[in-house]
């Protein structure tokens, strides 16, 4: 069971934020039929042989960017979700930041956002912070989370700018087992940002999706192959509490 000091020290109580099942089984379809989400055999961070793989890094031109922009503010909207800015930790979590930005305007809710650099400018304005001065309830915009480092990292640059780290909003919550020391631990990356760091986490989508969008495939024999080896993964390395799998 994670400490949930952190949380309660932050005077919030964070929550995993939902999604809807069809916002959730569009992102997914999405996703497979942009190529971003791909089967096969995939070495994780963690070292484990993953039969799927999901790289935002894909979603490379104006149309794919705009569409992903879109589910991020739809689930954000559907899930209530309350802050005052936005902040994309570098790399992937500029592009997302900015386009999110650009999508919550476009729909009549427009906030200021944020990212940082890896390394200090040392000429011009400086620093590692580029746009809107961090403040009030931020929001951490990111692909996924596999061990909460850049989590991590992001929260200490938010709060050493006196702004709140509040919550995060993911693509995609994989609901499998974090690695400490190169060990697994029986709770997810999510989890650990929601239970000990204290923020409110918002998914698009989560394996469990997954698994229900290839068991809803009908006959086709090679996606229930996939859900097999899919759910064989999920069975050995996912976590408890994460929610059942809807498949």
């Amino acid at each position: 069971m994670l400490n949930q000091g952190a949380a309660a020290a932050s005077g919030q109580e964070p929550t995993k934020v939902e999604t809807s099942t069809s916002l959730a089984q569009d992102f997914v379809r999405f996703a497979v039929e942009a190529g971003v989400l791909r089967f096969g055999q995939f070495k994780t961070k963690a070292g484990r042989m993953s039969p799927y793989f999901f790289n935002a890094g894909l979603f490379d031109d104006g149309a794919k960017l705009g569409q992903l922009a879109q589910f991020y503010a739809q689930a954000l909207l559907a899930g209530g979700l309350q802050f005052d800015m936005i902040f994309g930790p570098a790399y992937k979590g500029i592009p997302l930041a900015a386009a999110v930005a650009v999508e919550l305007a476009r729909l009549g809710h427009n906030k200021p956002f944020a990212y940082n650099r890896k390394e200090a400018k040392d000429h011009g304005e400086g620093g590692t912070l580029v746009g809107a001065p961090l403040a009030g309830r931020v929001l951490i915009i990111d692909d996924v989370m596999s061990a909460g480092t850049a989590a991590r990292e992001s929260i200490a640059l938010i709060r050493a700018a006196g702004a709140t780290p509040h919550a995060m909003a993911i693509a995609l919550d994989r609901q499998e087992m974090a690695t400490e020391d190169g060990r697994d631990v029986p709770h997810s990356a999510v989890q650990y940002v929601r239970d000990v760091l204290g923020l409110q986490v918002c998914a698009i989508a989560t394996l469990a999706d997954l698994l229900l969008y290839l068991s809803a495939s009908g006959g086709d024999t090679q996606m229930l192959e996939h859900r097999e080896r899919v759910l064989a993964y999920r069975q050995r390395y996912g976590v408890e509490g994460a929610g059942p799998a809807r498949a």
